[in-house]
This record gives structure tokens, C-alpha cells and sequence, in this order.
């Protein structure tokens, strides 16, 4: 017999906070993808890589939080102009 766990769903949060959601999340998963990539381009993957990636991820992620914030809601305003 296979058990379940009968967990709650995670609370949600309010729809206002769904753009600093957006954009907190978005900024994450793109900086630390592309200073991963790029860290790994421009110095190797070696014993220090981890280091490296993690200095450039937090520099990056401080950077690309509030440009996304800031960019975002124009993105969308484009988007509506062009798509039907």
C-alpha cells in the first residue's frame, strides 16, 4: 500500500504583490542562469567556479531586481501594443 500525505496548499499571497513577485522571480532565474553561463565561459569550471558564479549571481541579482521592476510594466504595455 502506497501512503499519501495530505498536505494543505501553501497560502497565497494577495494579487497586488504579483508584479514584485514577478519580478523578483524573473530576476533571480535570469541572473543566476546567465552569470552561471557567463562566469563559466570566461574563467572555466574549476575548483573555484562555485565561488566565482556565486560573487557574480549576487552582483548581478542586485542589479537586474530593480531594472526588471522598472522594466516590466513597459514590456507589458509594448506587448499590448503589438499582439492583437
Amino acid at each position: 500500500m502506497i501512503a499519501t500525505c495530505h498536505t494543505q496548499p501553501l497560502p497565497k499571497l494577495p494579487k497586488r504583490y504579483a508584479p514584485v513577485l514577478f519580478a523578483l522571480i524573473m530576476s533571480m532565474m535570469l541572473s543566476g542562469l546567465l552569470s552561471f553561463v557567463i562566469t563559466g565561459i570566461n574563467s572555466g569550471l574549476d575548483a573555484g567556479f562555485i565561488a566565482r558564479w556565486l560573487r557574480a549571481y549576487g552582483l548581478s541579482w542586485g542589479i537586474a531586481f530593480p531594472l526588471v521592476t522598472l522594466i516590466a510594466p513597459l514590456v507589458r504595455r509594448l506587448v499590448e501594443r503589438i499582439t492583437a
